[in-house]
Parts: C-alpha cells; sequence; structure tokens
C-alpha cells in the first residue's frame, strides 16, 4: 500500500505534535474524495484540560477519536447526521480527574461520554472483590492514555485515513497487556473499520476481559425506534430487565428514574464468522449498525437506559469476548480466555451509518438472511450460564 504516515505523539521519543492539520493541500490525494481532512488537537479547559482529539473526516463521515482516553471514539457525524449521545458528562474528561474508586468502585462513569469506549481488559463488568483483588467498574482501559500515536493516509484503491493508538495496561505483580488500535475511514465510505490487538506482554498467562460499550443516542434513538441482531438466543440479564422481554427489540420515550435494562445475546455469524447489530429510528429511515466478527467477539449485550434526557437517554450495542458480568462468575463460565506470554488476541468490528430506507433496508435483509427461518430461544428469566442473577 502506498502510505503517507506522521508520528503525532511518541512518548519514548519525545514528540508530540499539536495542533496540526493534513488534507488536500499539503498530502497526497485520496482517489475517492477531495474532501477530506485529519486534524488533531488537545483540549483545554475544565476536566478536559489536556486530553487529545484525532479527526478523521472522509467527506460524508467524520469522528473525534480520544488517544488520551484509550482511543474510544468522543462522536461523529455522517452528513447530516450526528453520532452521539448526550451524556451528562457533557465532554470528555482527562484520566487524572477519574477516580475509578468512587462510588463504591463505579467511578469509571465520572468519565463515560463517548460513542465508543472499551471495557477491560484485565477486569470488566461490575466492582467486587475477586480472590483478594479489589475490582472497579469496566476496568482501566478507557482511561488510559496511548502513548504512542500515527496517523496514515493510504492512497492506495480507493484511499483511507487511519489513526493508530498504542496503550500499555500494566502492573507490577499483575498483568502486562498492550493494546495497538487501527481506527480506519475509506473515502467517502459511510463506516469506519477497528482492529484491535491485544498482547500479553507478562511472563505468565492472563485471563482477557473485552466490551465494546457502543452508545447511541438520537436521532437514532427514539419512541419506537427497534434493535435487530440475528441470535441463538436472548436472556435478560436480571428481573429488572425481565420484565421488559416481551418488548426488548423496542424502545420507549425518555422516562425520568427508568431502571436500565440489559439483553444478553448469544449472536449467529455467517460463514465467515460475520454478524451484524442495527438500531433503527421509528421510520425506518436512519440506522447504525455495528458489524463484529463472532470468533472474535462471541458475546453481545443491548443495553437499554432510556431514562430522562438530562440523565442520559442511550442504548448500547455491545459486542464482546464476554459478558458484563463479575469477572469471577465469567471465569466460572469458561468465557475469559488465557493469552499466553507473546500471544496477540485480534478483534474486528465496523461501525456503518445508513441514512436511506433503502440503505436500512439492506443491512436488515442482512440480517434476516444470518438469522435464517429458526427463530431466536427467548428465556423469560436470567439464565445460570449467561448471567449471574439466573444463579
Amino acid at each position: 500500500m502506498a502510505m503517507q504516515r506522521l508520528v503525532l505523539t511518541d512518548a519514548d521519543s519525545g514528540i508530540h505534535l499539536n495542533p496540526g492539520e493534513l488534507g488536500p493541500s499539503n498530502s497526497p490525494s485520496l482517489p475517492g474524495t477531495s474532501n477530506w481532512s485529519i486534524r488533531w488537537r488537545t483540549l483545554r479547559g475544565g476536566t478536559s484540560e489536556g486530553v487529545d482529539v484525532v479527526e478523521l473526516d472522509n467527506g460524508p463521515l467524520s469522528l473525534a477519536i480520544l488517544p488520551t482516553r484509550g482511543m474510544g471514539i468522543w462522536k461523529g457525524r455522517y452528513h447530516e447526521l450526528p453520532l452521539e449521545w448526550k451524556s451528562p458528562v457533557e465532554r470528555p474528561v482527562h484520566p487524572a480527574f477519574v477516580n475509578q474508586l468512587d462510588r463504591g468502585g463505579i467511578g469509571w462513569l465520572h468519565g463515560f461520554n463517548e460513542l465508543l469506549c472499551r471495557c477491560g481488559l484485565a477486569f470488566m463488568g461490575p466492582p467486587g472483590d475477586d480472590q483478594g483483588e479489589k475490582l472497579t467498574l469496566h476496568g482501566r482501559i478507557a482511561n488510559l492514555p496511548a502513548h504512542r500515536v500515527e496517523v496514515c493516509i493510504d492512497t492506495d484503491g480507493p484511499g483511507a485515513l487511519e489513526v493508530t493508538g498504542v496503550i500499555d495496561e500494566c502492573s507490577m505483580f499483575g498483568p502486562r497487556w498492550r493494546l495497538t488500535s487501527t481506527i480506519r475511514l475509506e473515502a467517502g465510505a459511510n463506516r469506519c473499520s477497528i482492529v484491535d490487538e491485544i498482547t500479553n506482554l507478562g511472563g505468565q498467562p492472563a485471563e482477557l476481559s473485552l466490551l465494546y460499550h457502543i452508545n447511541i443516542g438520537r436521532p437514532f434513538l427514539e419512541p419506537l425506534a427497534s434493535y435487530a441482531l440475528p441470535s441463538l438466543e436472548v436472556a435478560p440479564r436480571d428481573a429488572t430487565a425481565a420484565k421488559g422481554i416481551d418488548q426488548h427489540t423496542v424502545y420507549d420515550p425518555p422516562v425520568a428514574g427508568f431502571a436500565e435494562q440489559a439483553y444478553f445475546h448469544t449472536p449467529l455469524g455467517g460463514t465467515d464468522g460475520w454478524s451484524t447489530a442495527l438500531l433503527t429510528n421509528a421510520t425506518q429511515q436512519a440506522g447504525f449498525a455495528v458489524h463484529f466478527q463472532t470468533r472474535q467477539l462471541p458475546a453481545f449485550c443491548v443495553w437499554k437506559n432510556t431514562g430522562a434526557e438530562a440523565d442520559g437517554y442511550v442504548t448500547g450495542l455491545e459486542p464482546g469476548i464476554n459478558f458484563p458480568n463479575f469477572r469471577g462468575y465469567e471465569r466460572q463460565q469458561g468465557r475469559l480466555p488465557k493469552i499466553q506470554p507473546g500471544q496477540t488476541y485480534r478483534t474486528e468490528l465496523a461501525l456503518e451509518v445508513a441514512n436511506t430506507r433503502d440503505s436500512v433496508q439492506k443491512i436488515q435483509d442482512r440480517i434476516h438472511q444470518l438469522q435464517g427461518t429458526t427463530a431466536p430461544i427467548i428465556h423469560r428469566q436470567p439464565v445460570a450460564r449467561l448471567s449471574a442473577a439466573g444463579t
């Protein structure tokens, strides 16, 4: 591939470029579009002080990536459609201002406002004590900064823009993980791809946990919006979710004090292993899809949080290596892969936006094809092998 690369940050070499921009005026042309850019800057003020942002814009689609926050995706745009949710945490929060021990171990929520953030890597799920180790909500990776960030312009074929970040989640007398994440936008496309490589840098095998918390609000989420996902089975996470099982694919209007509901799916993939989850608005004219490789991400959680707008009206489409249960429970169920020293675990997923009825229908047809003629098993109560509430 013909590539132009630029290192924005390298802690080992003392490199940090800020702010800056690449585009048609100072870089090679992209075959697929003349309207593109890569911009980077550092936020100033409040709890956003020091947060680096890298924005990839391929013309119709733009995404703001946060190397300071675990290579999460803050927000984006596709033509006129905003890709985000209105979190009570209005701006990106520097990890220095997130005490994960707060509120009984759920301080992770102090920084939670991204379109996509990762949960893991040594653990994720609820806080608690696991064999003498105190775990906090959803792990550390979303609150760790990249020590190396590189952008790339690929001029082969249709052309593409990329950003790659390298993050270490390491501890003395604990696991040593390295996440290398690449986010890629092809020129003029309505989707982005995400490839993560997670390497065990330690000298002993280590359990890996990972979930992609992909959070979507309006205009995709609204009263009578719905989601679809080809599944072998689906079960409510707990008794609260069980109350909504009959309407689990449909969303309500915002309701103050709504108690979150989560549904655990065993997804079906095609012969190539790929599957698709889709959120569509009430008129079926706007859709947000998550494509994911089930051989790498065999668990899927749908999180429904249709509380008041001011409290975060949002839903999550969340592929993972394992379900967001307590780590000790997931270990008992055999869902925590042990990664050998020097071994790398690779995950692949893509986000796609549809802004017409026809493009939404095309994704729905793909989901129907994957589901086939066999309907999923719908469990009306939590199931022990999927959720700790079922035990």
